[in-house]
Formats: C-alpha cells, structure tokens, sequence
C-alpha cells in the first residue's frame, strides 16, 4: 500500500484541477472544455506519483512518457478543436436538464465528476510507477500496445479534422483512412492505450487495477462513446445507415460488401 499512497495524495490534486476547469469553463459559458482537461488528470497524477519516488526506475520512465505522450497530444488536439466552438450538445443537455444553477451545480455534476472518474481509472499508472518489479514480458508488451494506440487514436482524429476541413465533404460521411476499417478508430485508440498502462500495472504486481480498463471500455463502448454518439445519427443523416452496414463499429476490420 505504500507504493500507493501517492494515488491517495492525488485526489484532492484532481479536484482542485476540476475546479480551476471549473472557473474557467464558467467565465465561458462552455462546460464542455472540461474535454480538454481529461487528459491533463492523469497526467498531472503521474507527475504527483514520480515527486513521491526516492528513485525514478525504468518502468516509472515509461509509463511517464507514454502518460505525457498521450495527455499533451489528447489534449491540445481537444482545446484546438474545442475552444472557440459552441458547448457540445452532450452538455447542453446536460445543462437544460439541471436548471435553474447549473452553472453552481456543474461544480460536482461535470468538473468534480470526471476528476474523481480519472483518479479512479489512473490507479494502474501509480501501481506501474511505484512499483520496484524489474521489467518483463509484459511490461514490453503494455508499452507497444500503449504506444500504439496513442498513435493510432492521433492519425484518426488528424484524418477526421482533415476531413472536416475541407467544404467538399460537407453532409458526408467519414469513411477513409482508419475509419474505413472502424466507425470509431479513436475510440479503438484509447481502448489499447489503457490495456496497455494496464499491462504495464501487472506486470509490476498491480493486476488488481483490471477495474480501470474494463471501465473505460465500458464508457468506450456503452455510454459516453459508441452508443452515445450512434444514438440517434441513422435517423438524422441516411447515408450513415449505409456506413454502419459495412463498417465495424469498434474494433478494425475489412469493410463488408461494396466500399
């Protein structure tokens, strides 16, 4: 529990991240640029678990690196995206829902919500980097699935904002690149990330953190990810209908039938 104690120093270090994000996001009228900071938890809870270590080991390096990798890409690519654009439409449900005061009560229902949902999922990144356990199998294993991922998740969203930059393709549907073998290959892009960090924890001892990845899959998957987004898109633009029929939801594949 020792190697874990910085993940409890952690929270209250998140929570004062959600609520400067909180402020800001406030000033703007714009809850949603908490997507911008999402990343950011986790990276700032690993800096918070290598100022806890007496010594920096190998392991620690690699999950530091991949962390940083992952956050500071995520991240700018989001606040480039989403800083001047109007609040997501997630959130301005969200936000019609909980008036009058949603502007106090965001405090909890969003900013304080996702900084405790990051502690919990960034426990295999404290377990890896705490950890004293020489390198092995699986720890090599967990930084190539990590590492492709991030790369993975960085070509799709550059191909999908290359895309939507260009006036021609307006009112059409996203099917080149990586997202002909995937509706959603960012998403498949943070489901490697994550079993990888998590790989990276077993192999240190921290198999015990499985919660964190099979949580993100879950939200990947069921609730703020897919299903979220694939809600109700067949009935408001046909041609994706079209898209779904050949073209794998999650995980990458050949397309079925005409491409």
């Amino acid at each position: 529990m020792t190697a874990l104690r910085p993940w409890f120093v952690a929270l209250p270090v998140l929570l004062a991240m959600g609520l400067a994000a909180w402020a800001l996001a406030t000033a703007r009228r714009n809850v949603g640029l908490v997507d911008i900071v999402w990343s950011l938890f986790f990276l700032a809870g690993t800096v918070v678990a290598l100022v806890s270590l007496d010594s920096i080991g190998l392991r620690a390096l690699i999950v530091a690196a991949l962390v940083a990798a992952w956050s500071l890409r995520l991240a700018g690519h989001l606040a480039v995206r989403n800083w001047n654009a109007p609040e997501d439409p997630r959130y301005v449900a969200i936000r019609a829902r909980n008036e009058p005061g949603f502007a106090w009560k965001s405090v909890y229902l969003v900013f304080g919500l996702q900084a405790l949902l990051a502690w919990i999922i960034a426990a295999p990144l404290f377990a890896a980097v705490g950890s004293p356990a020489p390198i092995g199998a699986l720890d090599v294993l967990g930084a190539l699935l990590a590492l492709a991922g991030i790369t993975f998740e960085a070509v799709a969203d550059r191909q999908l904002a290359r895309f939507r930059a260009d006036p021609a393709n307006r009112g059409r549907v996203m099917d080149r690149g990586l997202w002909r073998y995937s509706r959603h290959p960012n998403y498949f892009g943070e489901f490697c990330v994550w079993w990888g960090f998590y790989a990276l924890a077993a192999g240190a001892g921290g198999a015990w953190t499985v919660f964190s990845p099979l949580l993100i899959t879950l939200l990947l998957l069921k609730v703020s990810g897919v299903a979220l987004l694939e809600k109700d898109i067949g009935k408001r633009r046909p041609a994706y209908r079209d898209y779904v029929a050949r073209t794998n939801a999650f995980f990458p594949a050949p397309p079925r039938g005409r491409s």
